[in-house]
């Protein structure tokens, strides 16, 4: 059976490669339902023209789907809410 928290730690390991801080403490996860063998994601990037937006979703669906159980990786991509940095981020970011 696969754990949300297999989900939670790959993610984990996926960086943003333009900010170099994982996907999931950025925030860009809405969403993770696991459902049998397949991971469901909601989820946004730091901005809508993001240029690595398609490599960073098939390096998400690729590393998730390694998983042991994991049969198939879909992603929800959306834009609303706009991403915001959390606080924590922003001072992760040097932003505050």
């Amino acid at each position: 059976m696969i754990q949300h928290k297999q989900v939670v730690e790959t993610l984990k390991k996926i960086n943003d490669p333009e900010i170099q801080l994982d996907v999931y403490t950025l925030g860009l996860i809405y969403n993770i339902e696991i459902v049998e063998d397949k991971v469901n994601l909601r989820m946004t990037f730091t901005s809508p023209m993001c240029p690595y937006g398609p490599w960073l979703m098939q390096d998400i669906k690729t590393k998730v789907g390694t998983i042991e159980g994991v049969k198939e990786v879909n992603i929800e991509l959306v834009f609303e809410p706009v991403w915001q940095p959390s606080q924590e981020v922003k001072i992760m970011l040097g932003m505050e």
